[in-house]
C-alpha cells in the first residue's frame, strides 16, 4: 500500500517529464521508420549518422512552419506599430473605420469616464505578462528536452530492447516484438494519416481563401491545417477563425468561408478519416471523445493531440493481453524490422 501511494506520488510530482516522456516515444516512433529506410538505401551508413541526418530534417521542417507563422506575424506587427499613431489619432476624431464603431456603440466616452480604472488594468497586466514569459520558457524547454530524448530513444532503443528481450524466453520475445510492431503502426498510422488529412485540409483552405481574396490566405491556411490535428474540436476552431477573418474582408467571403467549412467538414468526417484511418486507428466514437477529454485535462492541448494515439496503443496491449489470456493469442503481423532474424541488431550498422 505504502509502494502504491510512494509511486503515485512520484507521477503526480513528475507529471510534466512523464508527458514529455510519452510525446518523446510517440516522435521517436515515427520517425524510427525513417531512420531505417535511410540506412537501408544508402551504403554503409551507420545508424549514428542516419537519425542525425533524420532529426535534423525534422527540426528543419518544424523550424519553417514555425517561420511561416512568426515572419509574417511580424511583419504585420511592425506595419500597424507604423500606423498605430495615426489610427488613434482618427480614432479620437472619429474618423475611418475604428472611429466610426467607437462613435456607435459610445466606447470613447466610455474610455475617458474610466481613464483610472483602464489605466489600473493596463498597469496589472504585468503579472500576467510575466506569466507568458515563463509559459514561453517552459514550452521551449519542453522542446528541447523531448527533441533529445526522442534522438536518443532512435539511436540506442534497438539495442536496449535486444538486451531486454534477451531476458525473456523466445516465445514471449516473439510475442512481444509483434505487440510492439503492432503498436507502432498504430502510431506511424495515425500520425501520418492525420497529417495528410490536415494538409488536404490547409491546401483547400487556402484554395478558397484565395479565391475569395481575403487577407492573409496562407496564414491562416496554416492555421486551419494546423488546428486540424487536434481531434473532434480543432478543425471547428481553425473554421471559425478563418470565417471571422472572411467576414472582416466582406460578407460574401464570410458566407462562402462558411459554406466550404461546413462542406469540407462533412468529407473530412465521412470519406477522408473512414478512408484514410480506418485501418491504423480502429476506436468508437464514445472512446475516442472520452480519451479526448481525460487527456487534455491531464496533460492540455498537447493530450488532446495525442489522444488518439496513445488509446490506440493501449488497445492492442490489452486485446493481446485479453487474447493471450483466453488461450487465442492475436496473429499480429510482424514487420521487417521486427523479425527475429534481425534481432542481433546486425543491421544497424553501428
Amino acid at each position: 500500500m505504502l509502494a502504491t501511494y510512494v509511486v503515485l506520488e512520484l507521477v503526480v510530482h513528475a507529471r510534466r517529464v512523464l508527458i514529455w516522456a510519452v510525446i518523446a516515444l510517440l516522435l521517436a516512433v515515427s520517425l524510427h521508420p525513417a531512420v531505417q529506410a535511410l540506412q537501408r538505401r544508402v551504403p554503409r551508413c551507420r545508424r549514428s549518422v542516419a537519425t542525425l541526418l533524420v532529426f535534423l530534417a525534422a527540426a528543419v521542417a518544424v523550424g519553417a512552419v514555425v517561420a511561416l507563422f512568426v515572419i509574417p506575424l511580424a511583419q504585420e506587427g511592425s506595419r500597424l506599430a507604423g500606423r498605430l499613431p495615426a489610427m488613434i489619432r482618427d480614432a479620437q476624431a472619429g474618423r475611418g473605420p475604428v472611429g466610426n464603431l467607437l462613435q456607435r456603440t459610445h466606447a470613447l466616452q466610455y474610455v475617458q469616464r474610466h481613464q483610472a480604472q483602464i489605466r489600473a488594468f493596463a498597469t496589472g497586466l504585468s503579472t500576467p505578462a510575466l506569466k507568458f514569459i515563463r509559459g514561453a520558457a517552459t514550452t521551449v524547454t519542453g522542446a528541447l528536452t523531448i527533441f533529445v530524448l526522442a534522438y536518443l530513444m532512435v539511436l540506442e532503443g534497438p539495442k536496449a530492447i535486444e538486451r531486454s528481450l534477451a531476458l525473456v524466453d523466445t516465445a514471449s520475445a516473439a510475442r512481444i516484438r509483434r505487440v510492439g510492431a503492432a503498436c507502432a503502426r498504430t502510431v506511424n498510422g495515425y500520425l501520418t494519416g492525420n497529417l495528410l488529412i490536415s494538409l488536404i485540409c490547409g491546401l483547400l483552405t487556402y484554395g478558397m481563401l484565395l479565391v475569395s481574396g481575403v487577407p492573409f490566405a496562407g496564414l491562416l491556411a496554416l492555421f486551419v491545417a494546423l488546428t486540424d490535428l487536434i481531434p473532434l474540436v480543432g478543425a471547428t476552431i481553425g473554421a471559425v477563425v478563418a470565417s471571422a477573418v472572411a467576414f472582416v474582408h466582406s460578407l460574401p467571403a464570410g458566407i462562402g468561408a462558411i459554406i466550404f467549412f461546413v462542406v469540407y467538414q462533412q468529407a473530412e468526417n465521412h470519406l477522408l478519416q473512414p478512408l484514410i484511418l480506418s485501418r491504423t486507428v480502429k476506436l468508437n466514437p464514445l472512446t475516442v471523445l472520452l480519451a479526448i477529454l481525460i487527456a487534455a485535462e491531464v496533460a492540455g492541448i498537447l493530450g488532446a493531440l495525442l489522444a488518439i494515439p496513445v488509446t490506440g496503443v493501449i488497445q492492442v496491449v490489452l486485446g493481446d493481453l485479453w487474447a493471450h489470456r483466453k488461450g487465442r493469442p492475436l496473429r499480429l503481423p510482424m514487420s521487417a524490422d521486427n523479425d527475429p532474424e534481425n534481432a542481433d541488431g546486425s543491421g544497424d550498422r553501428e
